[in-house]
């Protein structure tokens, strides 16, 4: 069964609803309390930072894993949200080990039926084999695992990978040392590009 099913309970990993304040919330994203231009004109005066796409976080709230994550699905179409994981740079992203990405990177189960993203959505689609343990919820969205989105970085990672690597294993709240990535990725059959992917963890680990 995909993780994505709705029927499958997704451990969470940093638990956390958007916050609320005396007006509502902390995260405004363009549309809906606000226009794209209010939202633009109240950076400009300092009162929210923009986090990703049209989703801004009002300035006396710290940015954090839940609210990257919050973020990001504000992004994604309402109809497929729940049939889509945040991975790859994205989730490198929510899990504080790469810059905002200038796409979303969705993933789904190759298993699964999900329509094409409309046009103009700020995010690509990744059709995968996700297994039961490759998905975890960040602050009630579903995102990669560290482990998977490591994998997911060696493989098909752009000059960055190896920087990204090294984060990855160097966060502690994350508990995934790339020697358990390396070893499962040797133990993984049929990865294209699995000689590079080798390459980078070693040298991200070499860096360490």
């Amino acid at each position: 069964m995909s993780p994505l099913d709705s029927t499958a309970t997704a451990p969470e990993r940093y638990p956390g609803e958007p916050p609320v304040t005396s007006t509502g919330g902390a995260l405004f994203h363009a549309g809906e309390v606000f226009t794209s231009a209010e939202l633009q004109s109240m950076r400009l005066e300092g009162l929210v930072r923009l986090v990703i796409g049209g989703s801004y976080l009002r300035s006396d709230f710290q940015e954090n894993p839940a609210t990257r994550s919050q973020a990001a699905a504000r992004s994604v179409p309402h109809p497929i949200r729940q049939r889509v994981a945040l991975g790859r740079s994205c989730a490198a992203w929510i899990y504080g080990c790469a810059p905002a990405p200038a796409l979303i990177s969705l993933v789904t189960d190759h298993r699964r039926r999900t329509t094409a993203l409309p046009p103009f959505t700020p995010a690509v689609m990744h059709q995968v084999s996700l297994g039961p343990f490759d998905v975890n919820l960040v602050g009630g969205v579903s995102v990669t695992t560290p482990l998977r989105t490591a994998l997911d970085i060696a493989v098909h990672g752009d000059r960055s990978a190896v920087a990204v690597l090294r984060a990855i294993g160097r966060a502690p709240e994350l508990g995934c040392p790339l020697r358990l990535v390396e070893a499962a990725l040797i133990n993984t059959s049929r990865v294209p590009g699995k000689a590079r992917a080798l390459t980078r963890l070693r040298a991200a680990q070499a860096r360490g």
